[in-house]
């Protein structure tokens, strides 16, 4: 299943870089000097800082992580990169081609202190196959104006990253890994945000960190999505470890080895391509598996980039580029479902949009049974 989709991953990714063509053919289009991202629409603005983190269980093995967060004076601080220019240049180079295309700046802010207001809810993503940390930032500024804390990670040898000392990876071109591999990454992202939360600076460089972080971080209060084999870890992480108390699943094919267990917390699920009935999708047979709150919510039309920054990015690039969605209500979606998710079980809070169809999202079906064709 990882070999199935690598290079479905490879040119999603890639797309949401700003490549609408096909491959070979992206110096025959004329790009903007800058690509955009749409801001988000929480009260709050938004700081980031990135971390160089380390695996005590696994000695050798580190990653880049980003936290993002509700910020406070942000005047001073220089807004962060969608992708840093060096791994940006790999991706398209990977798929040969123009390398010089422009990141998109995002709604972050380098360094900036966190709001004060006590500890704050929690998020972590995990990205696809061949990806990066970045490929849901809309999703990911959304929550964190919204007063959360979003904690992105690159996973080691699936992904376009690069380190403090000016190291870039690329995905390997042997093994990628598997979800489970992604799921001891996220493992190893909550026992470093506890580090963080009990006063310790995990970071490998004890770099500075932004002043109230480490008292904004409710560990009694995480929630995790992640898109497609990010999606499929996302129940593994729930499946092994309880911090995490609910899960959202972006077009997860739900298949490793293991497969993924029952879950008793509220999980669900967002579906484009790997719908119960698709091939190569273990959707149907995680369904009743899910034992606590649970949601099957379908985008009618959508393919399976519809839920990261791919659908906003790609039609900048080229006009002829259909999207199967249109691009700004494609981020309506990105920005009102997760964030209704996770107030309603992070929060507490009642949200309207988990309950049904609404009128605003025409193309989202409640899918409450699994029925498909004989073979």
């Amino acid at each position: 299943m990882t070999t199935a989709l690598t290079r479905r991953h490879l040119l999603t990714t890639a797309l949401a870089a700003g490549v609408a063509l096909p491959l070979g053919a992206g110096r025959a289009a004329a790009a903007p000097a800058r690509l955009t991202l749409p801001a988000p629409t929480g009260p709050h603005p938004v700081g980031t800082v990135s971390m160089h983190l380390g695996d005590r269980g696994r000695p050798g093995r580190e990653m880049m992580a980003s936290f993002w967060y509700p910020a406070r004076d942000v005047r001073r601080h220089p807004v962060a990169p969608w992708l840093a220019a060096a791994p940006l240049r790999e991706l398209l180079a990977a798929n040969g081609l123009d390398p010089d295309i422009a990141s998109p700046l995002t709604a972050g802010h380098e360094g900036a202190a966190v709001l004060t207001g006590g500890p704050r809810p929690v998020v972590v993503f995990s990205h696809g196959s061949n990806g990066h940390r970045s490929e849901t930032t809309i999703v990911v500024q959304e929550l964190a104006s919204h007063g959360y804390v979003v904690v992105t990670v690159d996973h080691p040898d699936d992904s376009f990253s690069e380190f403090p000392d000016g190291r870039v990876t690329v995905p390997s071109e042997d093994d990628n890994g598997t979800p489970w591999d992604h799921a001891h990454d996220v493992r190893n992202l909550l026992d470093r945000i506890a580090d963080l939360a009990g006063g310790r600076n995990p970071d490998l460089q004890r770099r500075p960190l932004p002043a109230n972080l480490a008292g904004a971080l409710d560990l009694h209060r995480i929630g995790m999505f992640g898109w497609s084999k990010g999606a499929t870890a996302t129940a593994l992480v729930m499946n092994t470890d309880r911090r995490v108390r609910a899960g959202l699943s972006f077009d997860g094919p739900m298949l490793s080895q293991p497969r993924p267990a029952a879950i008793d917390r509220p999980f669900m699920l967002m579906t484009a391509e790997f719908t119960p009935c698709a091939e190569e999708s273990g959707v149907a047979e995680l369904w009743p598996l899910l034992h606590g709150w649970r949601r099957q919510v379908h985008a009618e039309g959508a393919d399976h980039g519809s839920f990261c920054d791919q659908a906003w990015l790609l039609p900048q690039l080229a006009a002829r580029a259909a999207a199967p969605l249109d691009p700004a209500q494609a981020v309506r979606i990105q920005q009102a479902y997760p964030l209704a998710f996770f107030d309603r079980h992070l929060r507490g809070q009642r949200q309207r949009l988990l309950d049904g169809p609404h009128p605003d999202f025409p193309e989202m079906h409640f899918v409450s049974s699994v029925t498909c064709p004989s073979a």
